[in-house]
């Protein structure tokens, strides 16, 4: 690197790396300034929009339980124009929650779906899920069902996952299949939130028969959680 010996010598420096270089230096602060103006523009304009989404949605949630055809038209109305975000996956659940009380099982599934596809967190995405596969085990979608509680979910829901699988399975006459998910399903602490498991387990109960009487006993198959 050069040296200089006097003032003078760098004052020259300067002026003469000024001469060459002072434009792309102006412009790279003018559009560095331009940016942050820009970006903060783009915030505060992405922050109307999410606030403008979430005022509809709470005067789409408000209509709900009110008048159903209003409801169901603008809730669809307000998924069409939203794309994706959270605001769109819940109103997707509302609306298959809306169906579901009238026992509109296609709508239902159509709009879990959209929920699932349109949902932004995994948590979403499951609840979604999960009912989307109750629903399918209803209508005799066994494969359907099982596709979709294999979807990749988070471990967090391997309870309730492992229950509907032992439900499906059970509707199949898969006994030892079911008694398997049920197990699971209690080994992953399913019974704090479906205290039903328990007894969903002891009515596939194995039968055998006692060599020396001929009478039958059954032995119910629990996992080492389910016994304590």
């Amino acid at each position: 690197m050069e040296v200089y010996q006097t003032e003078e010598q760098q004052v020259e420096a300067i002026k003469s790396y000024w001469q060459q270089n002072g434009n792309t230096i102006i412009a790279g602060i003018a559009l560095g300034f331009a940016g942050f103006i820009g970006f903060n523009f783009y915030q505060d304009s992405k922050l109307e929009q999410e606030l403008a989404v979430s005022d509809s949605y709470q005067t789409l949630i408000e209509q709900s339980g009110k008048d159903d055809k209003t409801f169901t038209a603008n809730g669809e109305k307000f998924i069409s124009e939203n794309g994706t975000n959270s605001y769109v996956a819940l109103t997707a659940l509302a609306l298959a929650k809306e169906s579901a009380t009238h026992k509109d099982w296609p709508q239902v599934q159509k709009q879990l779906t959209t929920a699932i596809e349109s949902a932004p967190t995994d948590g979403i995405k499951a609840i979604a899920s999960l009912r989307l596969a109750r629903v399918q085990a209803q209508l005799e979608q066994y494969s359907d069902a099982l596709t979709t509680l294999n979807n990749n979910l988070p471990e967090s829901f391997t309870a309730a996952i492992e229950e509907i699988k032992g439900d499906v399975y059970l509707q199949q006459g898969k006994k030892d299949l079911a008694r398997n998910a049920y197990q699971a399903a209690i080994a992953a602490d399913g019974i704090a939130t479906s205290p039903s498991l328990q007894i969903k387990l002891d009515d596939l109960a194995q039968v055998t028969i006692l060599p020396s009487t001929g009478k039958l006993k059954a032995e119910a198959v629990v996992t080492e959680s389910a016994a304590k």
